[in-house]
């Protein structure tokens, strides 16, 4: 029964009767992580139009090239930046396990009986 406050004690915030319940431990699809990637990327490489008109008016409204320069100079780097953030993998989950356990040698240590023939 949900809490009387009316949000969900369970992992999905809000009315339960919009959101299924998740039971699986299964990644999302390749066309969810695609549509993540490409809304990423576009929303960074957003930024980059407005600062080239944020240049162009602090160049007439100022008379500053060198502001100018310094607007264009910080999108630059943008379409590199929104590749990189785009195309990184999905975050791991808190409740994800390590696959980490101990550093292992890539020889046993212990003595093996040979077969002799």
């Amino acid at each position: 029964m949900p809490p009387a406050s009316g949000r969900s004690a369970g992992y999905f915030p809000g009315n339960d009767n919009k959101h299924p319940v998740l039971i699986t431990e299964a990644q999302p699809s390749l066309e969810d992580q695609h549509r993540a990637r490409v809304r990423r990327y576009t929303i960074i490489m957003a930024f980059r139009i407005p600062c080239l008109v944020l240049a162009a008016i602090a160049y007439s409204t100022f008379g500053s090239a060198l502001l100018a320069i310094l607007i264009i100079a910080v999108s630059i780097p943008l379409p590199w930046v929104a590749v990189l953030i785009a195309n990184d993998r999905p975050p791991r989950r808190k409740d994800e396990p390590s696959r980490w356990d101990e550093r292992r040698t890539a020889i046993e240590s212990r003595r093996h009986n040979a077969i002799d023939t």
